[in-house]
């Protein structure tokens, strides 16, 4: 038999009007968290560890997954503080450990998350998605954030079609746009100003792709080889969107990136967060064949799909529709798991969350985090369930199994 994917449900935590109770209903039996309100840099304490692990286990789930414990800015600037706050990050390794927490999501996405121009994207069917709107974005970067040196990261079609598309904005539309672009870390209601924003972008005016993947690189030969005494599997996650914005480079986005993460600092502890939907909003990202051939470092994995539209925007689909094989996905996520069995890893059932969600139905009653709906992700949730046990059936009825199957 192969065994299931572990079901796990991100939850922001006790203010996060999607409850544990209405998680338990979904069928997740693990959750992804994390302290949201300690500030970034700050060592996270076994007191605070064990506060959020006890409400957690006294609904019956496991605490599966941190996501995340975020970097701070001085490790991805590589400014002479560093060395501190990742002494802090290995303390909170350490203190995790204690509790009991083996895998960490983490990102190193300058300043900004996951960046979306669109909360509230509607489908025909009336379901709400969130959206990445490439003239948006530029008409935000052109004409609202102002920046130096926009102009030049556009063409002359794309900056037209921003102007037209700013002109049409009403000053509220303006206002939602600016907010929605700037908001801050998941899980916090943080929202910089322009100014701020500016002035985090002054501190990266020498920091371009190359030297961001060298501090990168920095920080991994600094926290892997304890991460590894300590048994933690550090998982990166993609940049999302995988393309440069707003001026500040980004360098998790495509296969090579990925591998460029592994051979960085060669470690069982140095693994990836595979993220569909940021690896597939790049048409020229293959994710099945990323899967394929980067595997074995996958510890966490967030499913979602996208659909891409001809200017590079896209907005975010049903998990199984969209323009990422989500098939292909999980056949190569089972041959995975069927590999590692026959290796004799421990680590066979890979944690799975179904990664953001629409609002549908009783959602719109609720204030929930933008993408994380409940009956939205439990839909996508019950549909990879049932791809998974379709796969899944299908190789162990065929009689492939153990062998032939992993080359099928």
């Amino acid at each position: 038999m192969i065994p299931n994917l572990e079901q796990t449900f991100r939850w922001f935590g006790p203010n996060d009007q999607v409850t544990l109770e209405a998680i338990k209903q979904t069928g997740a039996t693990g959750i992804v968290t994390a302290l949201h309100h300690i500030p970034c840099g700050d060592v996270w304490s076994i007191e605070e560890i064990q506060q959020r692990k006890i409400l957690i286990e006294a609904v019956g789930f496991r605490w599966s997954v941190v996501e995340s414990v975020n970097i701070h800015e001085s490790i991805k600037i590589g400014s002479l503080g560093r060395d501190e706050y990742i002494n802090k990050y290995i303390e909170t390794l350490n203190n995790l450990k204690k509790c009991g927490i083996n895998i960490v999501c983490y990102n190193f996405m300058p300043v900004l998350d996951w960046t979306r121009t669109h909360l509230d994207y509607r489908l025909n069917n009336g379901a709400s998605a969130l959206r990445f709107h490439a003239p948006a974005l530029a008409a935000f970067d052109l004409f609202i954030l102002q920046r130096d040196g926009a102009c030049d990261d556009f063409t002359s079609e794309q900056q037209k079609a921003a102007k037209v598309y700013f002109d049409n904005l009403s000053e509220q539309e303006r206002e939602v746009l600016k907010n929605t672009i700037l908001a801050g870390l998941p899980g916090t209601d943080e929202v910089f100003t322009v100014e701020e924003f500016k002035g985090h972008l002054q501190k990266y005016s020498a920091v371009n792709a190359l030297a961001l993947k060298d501090h990168l690189a920095y920080f991994l030969r600094a926290i892997m080889p304890e991460a590894e005494r300590l048994g933690i599997k550090m998982c990166i996650h993609p940049d999302d969107p995988p393309f440069p914005v707003l001026g500040l480079p980004r360098v998790v986005c495509s296969e090579q990136d990925l591998q460029d993460v592994v051979n960085a600092c060669p470690s069982p502890s140095n693994g990836l967060t595979l993220c569909t939907g940021s690896l597939g909003a790049n048409p020229q990202n293959d994710v099945p064949g990323i899967i394929d051939r980067l595997g074995n470092h996958i510890h966490f994995l967030h499913l979602r799909n996208v659909r891409i539209e001809p200017d590079g925007s896209f907005y975010e689909d049903e998990h199984l529709a969209g323009n990422i094989d989500m098939g292909a996905v999980m056949k190569s996520v089972v041959k995975e798991q069927i590999r590692r069995k026959l290796a004799g890893r421990d680590d066979v059932v890979i944690p799975m969350r179904p990664d953001h969600g629409h609002k549908i139905l009783d959602d719109y009653r609720y204030d929930t985090y933008p993408g994380y709906s409940v009956i939205g992700r439990l839909k996508g949730l019950a549909e990879l369930r049932g791809l998974e046990m379709g796969i899944k059936q299908g190789i162990e009825r065929s009689g492939l199994f153990p062998n032939d199957s992993v080359t099928a």
